[in-house]
């Protein structure tokens, strides 16, 4: 007989609206039924009786606390240590792994620009875990990016994005790529976006020196993300609006927001926001191997990145180079820092990821027959219990 959960007591958090004293059972791995409020109260009654916890071995009396769907992270380069750049499965579980303790159930792995035949065997690896169910995809960021613009990748390796080169790394990452950064100004990019569109992988415009019109080409090609809005692109410019317009305006287009203090003040958070609301935003970690795990040095592909105070960049030059961010701190500062409702802060870290990786139909929110993925947080939005597959991760308090 398949264990059962029965939460009740939280706010239920769905993707419209919020379901108070909410009463959530799990059935094995899978949500069973609508959240529906407990305990209804007859009609001229008063509130309900809230001093009987739920009885039971899966019972969990949750009052006091949030249940959200399990996060969904489209970019993600490493955490507690470990890089999916390793190559090795035990360090992209490992990555998995200290994600998951701060909510990420569901995650896609991000490369790091290498030479071609060392991204296919990473890819090589990455796609068993894909079949597995460890991971939802992979996502390429670079080596096809603008070398003023690279960031964190080594500049060394970048190359134009030609067919066959694209090809290959697809072809490594057997059906299981879901994205890949490309900056469509490069020679080949707009036949680059046409090819991926064709292939059902994202095209993602990111790590790029277009100006507003070619963006403007490459969503009419097929591109439909835009890797870390404002980040390693121009910026907004009154007579030459560049990429970010470009990206913002169009409806097709869904960005990544890295919204860690650091990447992006508030300000930028809340304008990209408004213009794209919570449907055409994710926020992502574009986490390296620092996150959740500390200062110190750690390698970033072939290059080292220091991080200090938690702010990663590389040590040679001072770039950023990628997060420590974990997506409970992005909600978090989405909700007490940005001021967005916790319904649009929670979509667009769950169901809008979910749904540019195809998923949505089994992640990205609370609904009956989906995963049951889900993470419990207090009234300070801090990750107090993490469900996977209808296995506690972590195991909340009760009462």
């Amino acid at each position: 007989m398949a264990t059962q959960h029965v939460l009740t007591g939280a706010r239920v958090v769905l993707p419209s609206h919020t379901v108070e004293n909410g009463r959530l059972v799990v059935e094995g791995s899978v949500i069973a039924g609508p959240v529906t409020p407990a305990d209804p109260p007859e009609p001229g009654a008063g509130p309900p009786d809230r001093t009987a916890p739920p009885t039971g071995p899966g019972a969990r009396d949750l009052t006091g606390h949030w249940v959200v769907p399990g996060f969904v992270d489209l970019h993600i380069h490493g955490g507690g240590g470990a890089s999916f750049s390793s190559g090795t499965a035990e360090e992209a579980l490992a990555v998995a792994a200290a994600h998951r303790r701060h909510g990420t159930t569901t995650l896609a792995a991000s490369t790091v620009t290498g030479e071609l035949d060392e991204l296919c065997r990473q890819a090589a690896v990455l796609s068993e875990l894909v079949e597995q169910g460890e991971l939802a995809g992979i996502h390429f960021e670079g080596p096809f990016i603008a070398p003023g613009r690279c960031g964190a990748h080594d500049p060394a390796l970048l190359r134009d994005p030609e067919p066959g080169d694209v090809r290959k790394l697809l072809d490594a990452a057997r059906s299981t790529a879901r994205m890949m950064t490309l900056a469509p100004e490069l020679p080949g990019g707009l036949d680059a976006v046409r090819l991926l569109a064709d292939q059902g992988v994202i095209a993602a415009v990111g790590h790029t020196d277009a100006d507003h019109g070619r963006t403007a080409e490459a969503v009419a090609a097929g591109a439909t993300v835009a890797t870390h809005l404002f980040n390693a692109m121009p910026g907004l410019h009154h007579r030459d609006p560049g990429p970010v317009a470009a990206l913002l305006e169009d409806e097709r287009v869904t960005v990544e927001l890295v919204n860690d203090g650091v990447h992006l003040h508030p300000a930028v958070v809340d304008l990209a926001f408004r213009r794209a609301g919570a449907d055409r935003v994710a926020f992502i970690t574009d986490a390296m191997a620092a996150a959740g795990k500390g200062d110190g040095r750690y390698p970033l592909g072939g290059l080292e990145v220091e991080v200090r105070d938690g702010v990663a960049r590389l040590a040679e030059g001072g770039a950023i180079a990628g997060s420590t961010l974990t997506l409970d701190t992005a909600l978090r500062r989405a909700v007490t820092v940005g001021g967005l409702p916790v319904e649009e802060a929670v979509r667009a870290l769950t169901l809008t990821p979910a749904r540019l990786l195809g998923l949505a139909d089994r992640v990205g929110s609370l609904e009956s027959g989906k995963r049951a993925d889900l993470v419990v947080l207090d009234e300070e939005f801090t990750v107090a219990g993490v469900m996977r597959a209808g296995r506690w991760v972590i195991e909340p308090p009760t009462g």
